[in-house]
C-alpha cells in the first residue's frame, strides 16, 4: 500500500451522529472509561456528499479530503486540502465552505483560500486549535492552524509540522519555520496552559501516533515512546489521521487504518484514556466502516473532523 493512497480522488461524505451509551465494559479496562466502549450507534444524516469536486480547471477539480470543521456564531466553516493533477504532481492547497447547518455546505467565492508560496509544497490535513471539548479556540483574536507539509516531487517523502494564522478564516499568513518533521495529520488541543498534539509519525514504517506537548503551540517536547500502535485484527498496515478531544476527564481518539475486511479501504477506530497516553481500543473497532451502497464513501470514511454539538451529540465529516 503507498503512500498516496491515502490522498484520494473521492467526495466528502457527512456526517454521523452519536450518543455514547452508559453501560459497562469489562476489565482491566479502568472503570471510568468503561461507559466510551460500549456499542457506538453512528447514523449516516445526509443523501450525499456535502462537498464535491471543483469545475475542471478548478484548483479541486481532482482530489479533496481532510475536513476540518469549525462552529462558530451558528455557522459551520468547513476548510479541506484540494488539488489538481497526477498523483504525483499535485500540490494540495487550502479550500472553505460555510454551512448553517452542517449539511449543506457552499464553497466560498474566493478558493483557495491559503496555498504556500512556492507552488510545490502541499497543505495537508488542517488542523485548528481547540477547547477539550472541541470547540474553536482562539488567541487574540486569531485562529490558529497546523498542518502538514510535503512536496510529493521530493524523493524523501518528508512531511513537516506548519502553522498559520488568520482573523477571518481566508486571510491566513505564511508560516514561518517548521516546527516539527515526520508530522502527518496532527490534532491539538489546549487544556489548561498546555497544548497537546497527536500526530501521525511518518518517519518509519509501521506508521503509528505520537503525543508532544507545548506552552506555547510553537515548540514541542515530544514522547519518545508511540502512544498508539497496529495491534487489532481489523487494522492493516498503518494508523493514521487521529482526532482526539477530552470529555469529562476522558480523552476520545477516532483514528483510521487500512481496513482489512475489503481491500483498498479505510475505516475508523475508537479509544480512550486517561491520561492522552495510554490508550484502550474499542472492542468492536471499526466503529464506522466504507459503505459499497454510497460511491462516494464506498472505499475512504477516515481524514476525519470530529466535534460535540451543544446537544451532546457528536459529529463527524
Amino acid at each position: 500500500m503507498n503512500w498516496y493512497s491515502l490522498y484520494l480522488n473521492c467526495l466528502f461524505s457527512l456526517v454521523f451522529l452519536y450518543q455514547p451509551a452508559l453501560l459497562s465494559a469489562k476489565p482491566p479496562v479502568p472503570r471510568e472509561l468503561r461507559p466510551w466502549l460500549t456499542p457506538q450507534n453512528w447514523v449516516r444524516d445526509t443523501e450525499g456528499p456535502v462537498i464535491t469536486l471543483g469545475k475542471t480547471g478548478e484548483f479541486d477539480d481532482t482530489h479533496l479530503f481532510a475536513p476540518c470543521v469549525s462552529f462558530e456564531g451558528n455557522r459551520y466553516s468547513l476548510w479541506y486540502s484540494g488539488s489538481q493533477g497526477s498523483v504525483k504532481n499535485r500540490v494540495f492547497q487550502l479550500g472553505l465552505a460555510t454551512s448553517s447547518d452542517g449539511i449543506h455546505f457552499q464553497k466560498t467565492a474566493v478558493n483557495p483560500v491559503f496555498q504556500l508560496g512556492d507552488n510545490r509544497h502541499s497543505i495537508l490535513t488542517p488542523t485548528l486549535l481547540r477547547s477539550p471539548v472541541g470547540q474553536t479556540l482562539r488567541e487574540d483574536g486569531q485562529l490558529r492552524m497546523w498542518f502538514s507539509s510535503t512536496d510529493f516531487q521530493d524523493q524523501t517523502g518528508l512531511h513537516e509540522l506548519n502553522e498559520s494564522t488568520s482573523v477571518d478564516g481566508i486571510h491566513w499568513n505564511q508560516p514561518g519555520d517548521a516546527e516539527l518533521k515526520h508530522v502527518y495529520a496532527p490534532t491539538i488541543i489546549k487544556t489548561g496552559r498546555t497544548y497537546q498534539m497527536w500526530f501521525t509519525d511518518v518517519s518509519s514504517e509501521p506508521w503509528r501516533f505520537k503525543h508532544a506537548s507545548s506552552l506555547d503551540g510553537k515548540r514541542w517536547r515530544v514522547s519518545p515512546d508511540p502512544v498508539l500502535e497496529v495491534d487489532q485484527d481489523w487494522e492493516s498496515g498503518r494508523l493514521f489521521y487521529p482526532t482526539v478531544l477530552k470529555i469529562d476527564d476522558v480523552y476520545l481518539m477516532w483514528y483510521g487504518s487500512y481496513w482489512t475486511g475489503r481491500k483498498n479501504t479505510t475505516a475508523l477506530g475508537f479509544a480512550v484514556s486517561i491520561d492522552g497516553l495510554k490508550w484502550y481500543k474499542h472492542p468492536d473497532n471499526p466503529i464506522l466502516k466504507p459503505d459499497p451502497e454510497r460511491a462516494w464513501e464506498s472505499h475512504y470514511v477516515t481524514s476525519q473532523s470530529v466535534i460535540k454539538l451543544p446537544d451532546n451529540r457528536f459529529r463527524i465529516w
